[in-house]
């Protein structure tokens, strides 16, 4: 803006001419001036005015509209915000294959204390040790009255139990929100689920993180946000699972086991339909692990997947189907089965004498010790080591369990060809009832490689090929006539076929050398075996069968009983129905479920 001049030199000197005071200009454009200022100052004030009338709006409009969403929500209990990251206690459910629930979380109370606000804290003590029984009530006296100002005293609560803790009546005791683990089935499918603990804890959340089996193994997709209400769904069938558990449990008392494990696979995929392993627990209370002493005595010990021991005579078919695949026997060529057989200082036994010789069918079926480490010398250390690798017998199964990665079978440190014949019968070499039962999915099923898990497959799985579609019949007809004549009789139920393997192998000591009283006895197997869809392994540890004039410890007597029961048992939950046996007899015609 243009500021006129107070005394402008024209009009002071005209006003002189003129006879004016000059001063009187002046005095009349200092007044314009102000004029001026007074209306620029007034606009200024009124635009002021006007954006302060507008942001008030706007903030009331804003106001109103959170009244609005507050009054339309749901009530809730204001909460504080934490400095540090916020605690996600929102965990996925886990279920069986057909939706039902194996895992899931249940809303409860931590219980803690605020000394400063406690009104007779002695009398709180004392009540709170009447109602907890594991709490020492001169113990909480001290920390009552001492400096603390907060203290936790039990992370997880009943409803019961906060009940009578709210009739204590303390202001000083206080209850936050808490999210736990809850297992509906108890003992069921313990060893698969693990447990749940927490992690990270706040007064108003904690972190639930897994601690163990498939809760740890897959920790990360269980606690994703972006699963939302999707649950974890298994392989297992919840309903076979306690069968499993049933027969395995009832079989390990009645032949005086110290543990057993079972483990029920299809044979085409790899799902695991049960995995049980004894003895177990609750992993609603999880018990501590043992910090002292043989980990296997620990119930937490998972003997299907973290055993390893040396499994018998179940090896002897991979040694036949080896030696046929690459042709140097048939099965009808005949195998020198005197004993004992002599290699250096070592001297190979038959249980039995099965005279000079045997086919290699035979030597399956009588399981002859000496025949098999006679077809092991043919094969070599070098081949046979690859055909074991092939079946996945050299590393740790790929399972999802935390567990798992640490179970590696124990081989021997150079593989000789002595080696190479005592573990074509299952001695020298260790690996676990998991390895085993893959070992022979893959070997039975077609020849097509499985690996084992734990989650539903939605899509057809088909491995690589380790074994020709002849030599994979040919070992299910062998182990077949085991059944059927051979040292696995008991494991016949009728209507379903089965074919299998017995396994007896000396418990060796924890300083060397065997026990002569204590074994592994293990029967593996499938079922039906012209057409494979399951297979079974039931391991017993240290079995004694006490019906007879003398004990009995061999797997024909101890494991294949109780395989025999949980085929009985859990083929018709599977939807099997008993078939009739191919027949050569005229007029009798197979049918098949």
């Amino acid at each position: 803006m243009t500021r006129t001049p107070l005394r402008p030199l024209a009009r002071i000197l005209a006003a002189r001419r003129a006879g004016e005071n000059p001063d009187a200009i002046e005095r009349a454009n200092l007044a314009a001036r102000h004029e001026a200022d007074r209306d620029e100052q007034r606009q200024r004030a009124e635009g002021r005015l006007l954006v302060l009338g507008i942001v008030f709006l706007c903030a009331f409009f804003m106001v109103g509209m959170k009244m609005s969403v507050l009054a339309a929500s749901d009530p809730a209990e204001p909460r504080a915000l934490a400095s540090g990251a916020q605690i996600v206690a929102a965990r996925a459910d886990i279920t069986d294959r057909n939706g039902r629930i194996l895992a899931t979380n249940l809303t409860t109370h931590s219980l803690y204390a605020q000394p400063p606000q406690m009104i007779d804290p002695e009398r709180s003590a004392h009540e709170l040790a009447a109602i907890f029984p594991d709490l020492d009530a001169d113990k909480l006296v001290k920390l009552f009255t001492g400096k603390r100002k907060f203290i936790w005293i039990k992370r997880r609560i009943s409803p019961e139990q906060q009940q009578a803790v709210f009739d204590i009546g303390d202001p000083g005791l206080l209850f936050g929100p808490r999210e736990m683990r809850l297992y509906p089935n108890g003992h069921l499918a313990a060893h698969i689920l693990g447990g749940a603990g927490f992690g990270r804890e706040g007064v108003t959340s904690a972190e639930l993180i897994g601690v163990a089996g498939i809760e740890r193994a897959m920790d990360e997709t269980l606690s994703d946000p972006g699963r939302g209400d999707v649950p974890l769904r298994l392989s297992l069938d919840l309903t076979v699972q306690a069968a499993v558990e049933r027969v395995l449990a009832g079989g390990m008392r009645l032949m005086n086991a110290k543990g057993a494990a079972a483990i029920l696979m299809d044979a085409q995929n790899g799902e695991i339909l049960a995995m049980a392993s004894l003895p177990d627990f609750d992993p609603n209370d999880r018990p501590r692990p043992l910090v002292k002493g043989d980990p296997a005595e620990s119930p937490l010990f998972n003997r299907a997947v973290q055993g390893v021991y040396e499994l018998g005579s179940t090896f002897k078919v991979f040694a036949a189907a080896q030696a046929i695949e690459e042709r140097l026997v048939s099965r009808s060529t005949w195998i020198d089965t005197k004993g004992p057989l002599t290699w250096g200082r070592h001297r190979i036994h038959d249980l039995y004498d099965h005279g000079p010789a045997l086919t290699v069918e035979d030597v399956i079926v009588e399981s002859s010790n000496i025949g098999t480490a006679r077809i092991a010398m043919m094969i070599g250390p070098e081949r046979q080591q690859d055909f074991l690798g092939r079946l996945g017998l050299f590393s740790p199964t790929q399972v999802e369990l935390i567990e798992a990665p640490g179970a590696k079978p124990l081989l021997p440190k150079t593989w000789s060809e002595i080696h190479a014949m005592t573990i074509s019968y299952g001695h020298g070499m260790s690996a676990s009832p998991l390895h085993l039962a893959t070992a022979y999915a893959s070997l039975l099923n077609g020849g097509h490689e499985v690996k084992p898990t734990l989650l539903i497959q939605e899509a057809p799985v088909r491995g690589r090929q380790v074994v020709s579609e002849n030599t994979s019949q040919q070992m299910r007809e062998f182990l077949r006539q085991v059944v059927q004549r051979g040292t696995a009789t008991l494991a016949e139920v009728p209507g379903y076929r089965v074919a299998g393997k017995t396994g007896t192998a000396d418990k060796p000591k924890p300083q060397g050398g065997y026990y002569e009283d204590k074994v592994i006895a293990t029967f593996a197997g499938v079922f039906p075996a012209d057409d494979p869809r399951y297979v079974l392994v039931v391991t017993l540890d240290e079995p004694v069968e006490t019906s007879g004039s003398e004990p009995r410890r061999t797997a024909g007597w101890t494991a294949v009983p109780v395989a025999a029961e949980v085929i009985r048992r859990a083929a018709p939950l599977l939807g099997l129905a008993p078939g009739v046996e191919p027949s050569a007899v005229e007029g009798v015609t197979l049918a098949r479920n």
